[in-house]
């Protein structure tokens, strides 16, 4: 049970370190990251904060 708490604890830890969506960080992001590993709703994103 604790390792399973600190697998939670460490994943909030790790998704509270990401830009917001739509920042111009994120935005950066995912212009360096291949364009095979974005998923469908961060290709919306993008097309809808950092091409528009």
């Amino acid at each position: 049970m604790k390792k399973l708490l600190a697998v939670f604890a460490v994943l909030f830890v790790v998704a509270g370190c990401s830009p917001e969506v739509g920042s111009e960080n994120w935005c950066k992001e995912l212009k360096e990251k291949p364009k095979g590993d974005w998923t469908a709703n961060e290709a919306a994103d993008f097309a809808k904060h950092c091409i528009l």
